[in-house]
């Protein structure tokens, strides 16, 4: 089933389908932070100290001891991912008509990543942006994590594979920089980046 859903001439049948089941069995848990805080993961209880906040005592556990305990939990952290593909001509080799699992040239099996990489984030609520560039900035979508969203990139990815570009070459130092420089004005913290490229 999955090689009958991998290609169509001129790009994948189901590309979002494709990606569910390569990343099925993958453990897809919450990116849990070293810090504490107050959310929906209970953590440990903790000594409660004169000044702090009344808020998130634990009262069932004072009835119980006549100790008054605050409820820690575990802090969720949003991850932002921002996926870089090299569109070049050399990503299109070798030129296939029909791709299937074992056959994929470099920009499909990017795509088909790219769109894994996407699948996961999905699952764990995280937001993914999306830049492709060869000898120019073909495309570029901020990270964001809505379903809207998401079949945007991957309407993306499927144009990029189903459209050959001949005598495209890479200058992925110049757009490299560009997206960079776009990025760090965009966000405060270090996002977590996957660059994809066949040079």
């Amino acid at each position: 089933m999955l090689e009958q859903e991998v290609h169509k001439s001129g790009g994948f049948i189901n590309l979002e389908l494709l990606a569910r089941q390569v990343v099925e069995g993958f453990i897809s848990g919450i990116h849990k932070s070293p810090f504490h805080g107050f959310s929906a993961e209970f953590a440990e209880h903790k000594i409660y100290n004169n000044g702090e906040s009344t808020k998130h005592i634990d009262w069932k556990l004072y009835a119980k001891t006549d100790k008054l305990y605050t409820k820690r939990y575990e802090e969720e952290t949003n991850l932002r991912c921002h996926l870089i593909v090299d569109n070049s001509s050399s990503m299109h080799y070798p030129f296939l008509k029909n791709f299937n699992r074992t056959s994929l040239n470099k920009i499909a099996f990017s795509a088909l990543a790219a769109a894994s990489l996407m699948q996961i984030l999905k699952r764990q609520r995280d937001a993914v942006g999306l830049s492709v560039y060869s000898d120019s900035y073909d495309f570029y979508a901020p990270d964001k994590g809505s379903e809207r969203h998401h079949h945007m990139l991957l309407n993306e990815l499927d144009r990029i594979v189903a459209t050959p570009m001949k005598n495209r070459t890479t200058d992925s130092y110049t757009y490299l920089h560009q997206i960079a420089e776009k990025l760090k004005k965009k966000i405060s913290r270090i996002p977590l980046y996957r660059y994809v490229s066949g040079g």
